[in-house]
């Protein structure tokens, strides 16, 4: 088993598209990158804790490999824009990957590396890769948000775009 940890605007985008893919275990939402020791929501939407929505993903490397989730992970989010996701604004919506170890980090500076080659984006990619120090998960009821609240309008409008570019790019890859 193997997590990784990336925060690319609201957690419950990224939760919402990790969940299904095949070989992924759990997906929780949580709080990584800043400097509060004790972070909750509404002292992270503050944008003064340093922090970052993200979500931690237990994965069986074996099924699905860390470039393969930084693969989908830079399909579903906007790593051009710094402090922004769509109408979410602020540092804790920032693009981000938090490192568990050398290789992960390898693995991320080079997959940023090849999508700039390759002229992926209009802009350059500001996605900060750091090391993970801390995560923080998120209180419950921001777990498992979107297969609880799905007729939302938020879930609606947000994620399902989010959730069919998923299906279209990596649909071999989903578990359902």
């Amino acid at each position: 088993m193997a997590t990784a940890t990336l925060g690319g605007g609201c957690f419950w985008c990224l939760e919402a598209v990790f969940q299904r893919l095949a070989g992924v275990n759990a997906v929780t939402s949580g709080y990584a990158g800043g400097h509060t020791p004790d972070p909750d929501y509404r002292s992270v939407c503050t944008g003064r804790t340093g922090h970052a929505e993200v979500v931690r993903i237990d994965y069986d490397p074996q099924t699905i490999d860390f470039d393969t989730l930084l693969s989908v992970f830079f399909t579903i989010h906007d790593p051009t824009t710094p402090d922004r996701q769509g109408a979410d604004v602020g540092p804790q919506y920032r693009s981000i990957i938090l490192y568990e170890d050398e290789d992960q980090k390898t693995t991320a500076e080079a997959h940023i590396q090849r999508l700039t080659r390759e002229g992926a984006f209009r802009a350059p990619i500001v996605t900060e890769v750091v090391p993970l120090t801390q995560f923080h998960p998120a209180e419950a009821y921001h777990q498992d948000y979107y297969r609880q609240n799905a007729p939302m309008p938020y879930c609606q409008v947000v994620i399902e775009p989010k959730l069919a570019r998923a299906r279209a790019e990596f649909g071999d890859r989903l578990a359902d």
